[in-house]
């Protein structure tokens, strides 16, 4: 495969080392940690409007969490040896501790505050399902069973207690992702010390964008009225949540117009020319700049319903886009210039290859498949629990 090329380049730099697989690392991780976030919201700030998202929201940070490694098992060329890192910690290398970073927030923040909400129900389901099924929810239970009115209260009090680790866990998770790409000091396009906040905060608004859909696009699927107090409240959230990112990109971007060092001129070059339309058009008009008109006409205005939800659909759209955009021109975006600045070079994307289209289009399609498997052995709809009628104390997040 040919790739054209504009002056000069060195022999590593003509080919990219990063392909859209590394673009998808950071979109799904950011993901993960939005979600999480709108899920706090409920457990330890007490926004009640937002409790119907709860439950949706920690399976969809899990099932995404489960699929954020494989892109980068899928560059590796031998992803075997990946396992060397937990075996042989190296702590001056920031992608080995990331693992660590990674199995703190799956297996002690997530999974466990995931158990402890559903241990009720769970304990429920494995004594009236029969079968597989009984086995499945036994094995689930962890041999607890207690869920008397006193086992349920440290339940709750412990599972707050682990949301209140795992919200700076997660911006930690995803912080970190950003602190990888502002470490690398000898890219001028990554190396900005505003990197892992604006991470940060994209995430959020990706996440928090991501559910909403998902919540209004289910609640369709399972023909029940999506409950517009709540959707009203998370695009609230998700309007101020933008603005702040929004804010920050713009104040990292002021920064470099003013200090225009010897790189400013190679990145003023590419975003005039091969960035234009990711950047320009698809991030900042169509993935930020409209999000953020309709989410704020929103406010100001006095709409239907059925106007808002209409409103809602479109800019959570456009913002999951748009914050993948942010990723393409971060990833990709840093590796189109020559360290030298007097050269530049063109990402070409294999379709049916191991880092091509059809595997991120593969891989972006398995956390909603996950998704689907885990909604429907552990529901998380407020009205989908007849298990009520047992008797037992509802345990948090059910009604």
């Amino acid at each position: 495969m040919q790739i054209p090329v504009e002056g000069f380049m060195y022999p590593n730099e003509v080919e990219l080392q990063w392909s859209v697989l590394i673009v998808l690392y950071p979109f799904i991780t950011g993901l993960v940690a939005g979600a999480f976030i709108l899920a706090s919201l409920e457990r330890v700030f007490r926004v009640q409007a937002v409790k119907p998202t709860y439950r949706l929201a920690l399976l969809t940070a899990l099932s995404f969490l489960l699929v954020a490694p494989l892109p980068l098992q899928l560059h590796l060329g031998h992803p075997e040896r990946s396992l060397e890192m937990y075996l042989t910690p190296h702590r001056s290398s920031a992608m080995a501790m990331f693992g660590f970073v990674y199995l703190w927030y799956l297996m002690a923040v997530l999974l466990l505050e995931i158990w402890l909400d559903y241990r009720r129900d769970i304990v429920l389901k494995a004594q009236s399902s029969t079968g597989l099924a009984r086995l499945f929810y036994r094995a689930l239970t962890l041999g607890s069973s207690n869920i008397s009115q006193r086992s349920l209260q440290i339940d709750e009090r412990l599972g707050y207690f682990i949301t209140l680790v795992g919200i700076p866990s997660a911006f930690l998770l995803h912080g970190y992702v950003g602190f990888i790409f502002g470490s690398v000091k000898a890219n001028p396009w990554w190396s900005s010390p505003l990197m892992p906040i604006v991470f940060i905060f994209s995430a959020m608004v990706s996440g928090i964008a991501a559910v909403m859909l998902l919540y209004m696009a289910s609640t369709r699927l399972r023909a029940r009225q999506i409950d517009i107090r709540c959707v009203d409240k998370i695009a609230q959230y998700l309007l101020y949540t933008f603005v702040i990112d929004f804010s920050l990109e713009m104040l990292d971007l002021l920064q470099r117009i003013y200090e225009a060092d010897e790189s400013f001129r190679s990145l003023d070059f590419m975003v005039h020319t091969r960035l234009w339309k990711s950047q320009v058009i698809i991030q900042i008009l169509l993935g930020t700049l409209t999000p953020i008109a309709l989410l704020g006409l929103t406010q100001v205005l006095k709409l239907t319903e059925t106007a808002r939800k209409r409103i809602y659909a479109i800019a959570g759209s456009l913002t999951v886009i748009g914050i993948f955009a942010m990723r393409w021109n971060v990833v990709i975006g840093g590796q189109l210039f020559s360290k030298s600045f007097l050269g530049y070079t063109t990402y070409k994307m294999g379709f049916a290859t191991r880092e091509g289209l059809l595997t991120a289009i593969l891989l972006m399609i398995l956390p909603f498949t996950i998704l689907w498997v885990l909604v429907k052995l552990l529901p998380p709809w407020p009205d989908a629990g007849s298990l009520s009628a047992s008797g037992a104390t509802p345990a948090h997040g059910t009604s």
